[in-house]
């Protein structure tokens, strides 16, 4: 018997299952090439080119801004454009533009390597530049042993970061480190007993 004010429960209607949607299929626009190399990094042909330019390693969103401006000033190409429009000689003309930033005005704040270590000049680097800079200037603090040099060599937070409960990864700690110590030296005993 029901209480009184209460409702009796009364069953919900199962939903039909979902329709499966289908996918989009992309019509291949005439004149617009399917996938792009800029700069040593594939890109999305249907992509405008202010867009496409951040997907390359070392250019920001500011940064394709600006660029896309100093293309557009340069070459005349407009940053709404897509990429897939734009024929060989017209990438490799972007690529020369692109390597070559710290040449075109671009405001200081925005370059890469300001007061470069070796050269002492403003510039930009992209791509495996860039990646082969990071990993020289990591390898110069460790050969001249600085504070970064010693954090970088022991896989510690660099900059400052608190390390009492965070970046723990890779290590065994407290009760599992013991547990760990103590199967090897099982292992070692049974190895020396077998002999």
């Amino acid at each position: 018997m029901a209480k009184a004010g209460k409702k009796p429960k009364t069953k919900k209607p199962k939903k039909p299952p979902a329709k499966a949607v289908p996918k989009k299929i992309e019509k291949e626009e005439e004149g617009l090439r399917g996938i792009i190399r800029i700069a040593g990094k594939d890109v999305k042909g249907k992509l405008p080119m202010q867009r496409a330019l951040t997907h390359i390693r070392g250019v920001s969103h500011s940064l394709s801004r600006v660029a896309s401006a100093v293309i557009e000033k340069e070459l005349g190409f407009k940053p709404e454009m897509r990429v897939g429009e734009l024929s060989d000689e017209q990438i490799e003309k972007i690529d020369n533009v692109l390597y070559n930033l710290h040449d075109h005005g671009i405001p200081n704040h925005l370059l890469n390597r300001r007061n470069d270590f070796i050269s002492g000049k403003d510039k930009h680097v992209i791509m495996n530049d860039l990646a082969f800079a990071v990993s020289q200037d990591v390898d110069r603090e460790k050969k001249l042993y600085t504070w970064k040099g010693y954090r970088h060599a022991y896989g510690q937070k660099v900059r400052g970061q608190r390390t009492r409960n965070t970046g723990r990864k890779g290590m065994a700690l407290g009760v599992l480190r013991k547990a760990i110590l103590a199967q090897q030296k099982k292992s070692k005993e049974g190895g020396k007993e077998k002999k």
